[in-house]
């Protein structure tokens, strides 16, 4: 990849979507990670630091606020610390899956709020690799005007984070939606992100994102194991995960007139 053009890329990509919807400044939810790092540095490019809004949204004590508050100096944006626990625990306890929704969800409320105090525009921190598996909350953290890097594996992520001058510390540890303590996305859907892009990269994906019958997918997931010299339970795995996530990428379904 040309780092460098798919900076600017990015860049001249979120400068003309905001134009183009007639907006000047944009809200970052800021979680400490490499994806949003990554915005906040392409929003601060496109639109310049004053017109970007970081929300810091911790659920309590969280370790990686101090993360997100050196991502917010560095590239010079507003910011903001709203601790989202109070919001959270005001609902019934329920198990870690539905309580790290409901953490995606009420974070994202926090952001849409936010863009309509200030007459701004939600921006995504999605990846490729997370879009295409669906690793997203619906109506959480997969709500939003737009996405810069959308069109990047996680692999490619991490180059244009070097590129753009996010920290070292951010781009080389372990990727977490934080929706749990201790969790971590690799851990969680079993395999790397590297060897996620290079099943999800291969060109036999074409054929699994149609309606295929069982035994097609079983001739699919051979083919690419072999192709890719790679286990056949562990592309199993993550296509069966793509598959059951794709009504998550899907428009609400509703009758012609």
């Amino acid at each position: 990849m040309d780092v460098k053009r798919a900076v600017e890329k990015c860049c001249f990509f979120t400068h003309n979507v905001f134009e183009y919807k007639g907006f000047s400044k944009a809200v970052v939810g800021v979680s400490g990670g490499i994806d949003s790092a990554v915005i906040v540095a392409i929003c601060a490019k496109a639109l310049g630091p004053g017109n970007v809004h970081g929300l810091l949204l911790p659920y309590g004590d969280q370790h990686d606020i101090d993360d997100s508050r050196e991502v917010a100096c560095k590239f010079g944006i507003n910011f903001q610390v709203i601790d989202i626990k109070p919001m959270v625990d005001a609902f019934p306890p329920v198990e870690a899956i539905r309580c790290g929704n409901l953490k995606a969800r009420i974070r994202m409320i926090t952001l849409y709020d936010k863009s309509m105090e200030i007459g701004g525009l939600v921006v995504g921190t999605s990846n490729l690799t997370e879009l295409m598996l669906g690793y997203f909350t619906l109506h959480g953290d997969g709500a939003c005007a737009l996405e810069p890097i959308g069109h990047l594996w996680k692999t490619e992520v991490r180059q244009i984070a070097a590129e753009l001058g996010v920290p070292e510390k951010i781009i080389t540890k372990a990727p977490s939606a934080g929706l749990w303590h201790g969790q971590t996305d690799e851990e969680e859907i079993g395999c790397s992100y590297d060897t996620m892009d290079i099943i999800l990269a291969n060109p036999l994906i074409n054929d699994f994102k149609r309606a295929i019958s069982p035994e097609e997918k079983i001739i699919i997931i051979d083919d690419m194991a072999a192709s890719l010299k790679l286990p056949i339970d562990l592309i199993d795995k993550i296509l069966t995960r793509m598959q059951k996530n794709r009504f998550k990428s899907e428009p609400p379904m509703m009758l012609r007139r």
